[in-house]
């Protein structure tokens, strides 16, 4: 029960600004695109503009991880919802598009810093027995954001045009600025767990170090967020080969995301009680399944089912990739590692649409998303193959 006290102690100060940092990113996803074209830029102009997001995330885990050790898991949350909050008006204020892709990559920079120095901060301040439950919630609460965030950015663009939803995202951001205050530094939340402060090392020792699990258990988890990325796209794409309208297309996917969300408690209740694979792999297991029945769909009820399906799929596995790298990280250089850990997710994450769409123009779309499924499978092997059966206590700080 103490254990669960320090989880609740400092629940609101770490999942409300998660919350409405998830809402603003959520906010601000659908008319990235469109406010680059409003700025001259061609549709293929406008697809690398909202891939800087992506990109200034993959080039800033690594800094992210050493900013982090070097100044804390608070301050460096407070310095990324600072940088969005700056970009955010920049993406308010500039006239190019090249102006546009800059700022949503700063973004993409600042969310690298926060997504990392949040999981960092639970790693430490949450107990072992604790800590898939902490992590998955924190997965879900960034969820229930991007599902709120479009809504509330479609309400402002009523009135402010397109700018209304970076305005959804610089107020979220500011608000979650001000919830961080509240947040008991590190420090002192080892004091209370009886924890000694570690001594720091350098970043390519770190990643030096634990190569070992990097080449296993973190291409494990590049296949996870290449897998998980190509759920975001093929249903809206097959959809649209079925010929669904966009309507029905939005409600499906909509549909999809809602399971998604009801899954990240007890999937995180599941990996503490029975360990991380009884829910690594049959996530993986069932969005694989999930892609495979995804050509075979040609009705809208069926399309619906299997999208259902996705979600389930990646619902259960909510917190699981942070759960593996907070698992796997030492207590000295624990930042650091989680950046190179978070590297691999993140990479997966921009691979996975651009394999899809390699796919595609050679054989396809229903070969191309053949192909996502056995990624899928290939994913579910990798942890099953490297996830270790326990979690290790002395890991923890």
């Amino acid at each position: 029960m103490a254990g669960a006290a320090s989880l609740w102690r400092i629940a609101p100060s770490v999942y409300l600004p998660a919350l409405l940092y998830g809402i603003g990113q959520g906010a601000i996803a659908p008319v990235v695109a469109l406010s680059a074209t409003h700025l001259g830029a061609s549709v293929a102009g406008a697809g690398l503009v909202v891939a800087s997001a992506g990109l200034g995330q993959v080039i800033g885990d690594i800094p992210a991880g050493a900013l982090t050790n070097k100044i804390g898991e608070r301050r460096a949350m407070l310095l990324a919802t600072v940088l969005v909050t700056l970009a955010l008006v920049a993406c308010l204020a500039v006239p190019t598009v090249w102006g546009l892709a800059i700022a949503i990559g700063a973004t993409g920079l600042a969310g690298a810093v926060w997504g990392l120095a949040r999981q960092a901060y639970l790693s430490e301040a949450v107990p072992l027995e604790l800590r898939a439950r902490a992590l998955s919630t924190l997965g879900g609460v960034q969820r229930i954001g991007s599902f709120i965030g479009p809504f509330l950015g479609a309400f402002a663009m009523k009135f402010l045009g397109t700018d209304g939803a970076y305005w959804v995202h610089l107020v979220a951001a500011v608000l979650a600025c001000a919830v961080l205050l509240s947040l008991p530094d590190i420090e002192s939340v080892r004091r209370t767990r009886g924890s000694r402060p570690v001594a720091a090392q350098s970043t390519w020792g770190v990643i030096r170090d634990h190569l070992p699990v990097l080449r296993t258990l973190g291409v494990g988890a590049l296949l996870v967020g290449a897998v998980r990325a190509s759920r975001q796209v093929v249903i809206p794409l097959w959809a649209q080969h079925i010929g669904l309208d966009p309507l029905t297309t939005s409600i499906i996917f909509g549909l999809s995301g809602a399971v998604d969300m009801l899954l990240f408690y007890p999937a995180g209740s599941v990996m503490d009680r029975l360990g991380r694979k009884w829910v690594a792999v049959p996530s993986m297991f069932v969005l694989g399944l999930a892609h495979l029945l995804l050509p075979l769909t040609h009705t809208t009820a069926t399309l619906t089912a299997v999208a259902l399906l996705m979600g389930v799929g990646n619902g259960l596995g909510a917190g699981v990739i942070m759960t593996l790298g907070a698992d796997a990280s030492p207590p000295i250089g624990r930042a650091q590692f989680l950046g190179a850990f978070r590297l691999f997710a993140d990479t997966g994450n921009g691979a996975g649409p651009l394999l899809l769409a390699g796919a595609t123009a050679v054989l396809g779309l229903a070969p191309a998303i053949v192909i996502m499924a056995g990624t899928g499978w290939a994913a579910a092997t990798a942890m099953q193959r490297w996830i270790p059966p326990h979690p290790v206590r002395d890991q923890t700080a």
